[in-house]
């Protein structure tokens, strides 16, 4: 094992120690609407992950936009997934959903994320995502 091997997987066990969340990573379905009986189809979500996740802050400032009448503050995240996930059978992309479904802190349970990116890299410590709370 080289030197780069060994620090990689000594960081990689620290950040799966960080990893004190449990979230949902899940792609919308697109729904619909039954034009016979008059009644919204559900839209069925695609599961992407389901397990432990760091969720934190990637900027301490929300940057404030306008969606059609309201308001909406941005505030992005960095979610960070254990390296030894597999890879899921639908890669995560912008526009899927994370939520906070557990954590220590109990203000971030509830927490809803939408994905804005997706990082990956061989001698990263963690699979990380960005995200945005659209609130």
């Amino acid at each position: 094992m080289s030197d780069l091997d060994a620090g990689l997987a000594a960081g990689r066990l620290a950040a799966l120690e960080l990893q004190r969340e449990t979230i949902s990573l899940y792609r919308p379905g697109a729904g619909g609407f039954n034009w016979e009986t008059g009644a919204d189809i559900p839209a069925a979500a695609i599961g992407i992950y389901a397990g432990p996740a760091r969720v934190k802050p990637d900027r301490t400032e929300g940057r404030e936009v306008d969606a059609g009448e309201a308001n909406v503050t941005l505030r992005r995240y960095v979610v960070s997934l254990p390296w030894g996930t597999p890879a899921p059978a639908v890669r995560p992309r912008p526009g899927d959903v994370i939520d906070v479904t557990a954590s220590p802190d109990a203000r971030m349970v509830g927490l809803r994320l939408w994905v804005t990116g997706v990082e990956t890299s061989s001698t990263a410590t963690a699979w990380r995502i960005a995200g945005e709370d659209r609130s």
